[in-house]
């Protein structure tokens, strides 16, 4: 058959070209802002990034699915495979579009962060501790991962208890920065884990845990916590070794242990059938359920509610308050109390900690948590 001339004005291949130019110009200049960026930006935009980068260089997913067990891989190459038959033009649009708000978002979060009228201590990458009026103050500051614990976040909430114990501060707060108190574990804290070392993981992990919870219970003042928003895990758990819990009526508190093939800890176990009563304290350890700031103030896990306009302005007028008193009094007094129950809290810590190391080597645990990747991957 006779070929047809299809006719394309110039003007329109001009600007098609022109339009691919500057994509690809975008694209590039987005990389390079990338490498810019202070703050992390979390996991799961990393894992947007990669897919879209990978779709903008290379098309539609291309590679072999990886083994169930390595996390990492597996949950790249979900990314990547869930953009489907995108364009690699508009992979490189949403590319740079992610890449920008990401840069936008930047001085926002440091203006947020920033508190000069406090006295900022250094050393800390995912916290932020600042001391002012004799208050210690230990924020999470990973808002970006809804304030989720991963190993280093451990060590550096261990570090800021260590330091607030000593210096000249009459309490201690721990609080949230963001909408959330913390997202509780980190589980990409197991996600570069090979099948060959689970067992070192989990004897690690247990070993770490078991140290962080031991920071609670032999915390030497008066700890209070501040919970500012949502709360999960062992950022739950561990309220039961804090003195006082003021919450912001946005907050919930959450334990989903059974959820992850998991089981309790934080010395909960143990304190929440003494503080809410056997049968509430299963309900959210064996059962997952999620209390409301009410709920936990009726059942004595939170000390008092107030609504969240007014939650800053209210708690910190009183925690002034209690910085005023005898702090040596203080002290003694919580230590006092402490004393009656110390040895049998450090006893259960290392009972659930055990426990945990077996839970976290169980096919039961390591189907639940890669079921966990797998949900994230798709939304």
């Amino acid at each position: 058959r006779q070929a047809q001339a299809v006719c394309v004005p110039s003007a329109h291949l001009h600007m098609t070209a022109a339009a691919m130019q500057v994509s690809q110009k975008d694209f590039e200049k987005a990389q390079e802002q990338l490498k810019l960026l202070k703050n992390d930006p979390g996991n799961e935009t990393k894992l947007k990034l990669y897919a879209l980068f990978k779709q903008a260089t290379e098309g539609p997913c291309n590679a072999p699915k990886p083994s169930m067990l390595d996390f990492v891989k597996k949950a790249k190459w979900d990314a990547w495979n869930s953009l489907g038959s995108l364009s690699q033009d508009d992979a490189r649009q949403k590319y740079a579009e992610l890449v920008s708000s990401l840069v936008s978002a930047e001085p926002a979060n440091q203006k947020k962060d920033a508190s000069p009228e406090e006295g900022k201590h250094d050393g800390y990458e995912t916290l932020l501790v600042t001391s002012k009026n004799n208050i210690t103050k230990i924020m999470f500051n990973r808002p970006d991962r809804k304030n989720a614990i991963s190993h280093k976040m451990y060590r550096e909430i261990m570090k800021a208890l260590e330091e607030a114990g000593k210096d000249d501060s009459t309490i201690a707060v721990i609080t949230g920065n963001g909408d959330y108190y913390s997202s509780g574990n980190d589980l990409n804290n197991f996600a570069n884990v090979q099948p060959g070392e689970v067992e070192k993981m989990a004897e690690d992990a247990a070993v770490l845990l078991k140290e962080f919870v031991d920071h609670f219970i032999d915390f030497p003042k008066p700890l209070i916590a501040m919970v500012n928003g949502p709360a999960v895990g062992i950022s739950v758990t561990v309220l039961g070794l804090c003195d006082v819990v003021y919450a912001s009526d946005t907050a919930t508190f959450h334990t989903p242990f059974s959820h992850l093939g998991q089981s309790p800890e934080g010395c909960s176990s143990y304190l929440f059938p003494k503080i809410m009563g056997v049968a509430k304290a299963n309900e959210m350890l064996l059962f997952n359920k999620k209390l409301t700031a009410a709920e936990a103030c009726a059942q004595g896990l939170v000390t008092e509610v107030f609504p969240n306009r007014t939650f800053q302005k209210e708690v910190w007028a009183r925690l002034e308050t209690f910085s005023r008193l005898p702090k040596n009094s203080l002290a003694v007094s919580k230590q006092l109390l402490r004393s009656l129950e110390k040895e049998k809290l450090h006893e259960v810590n290392k009972r659930e900690c055990e426990t945990l190391r077996e839970r976290w080597v169980s096919d039961e645990c390591v189907n639940a948590i890669v079921s966990f990747f797998q949900r994230k991957s798709k939304l």
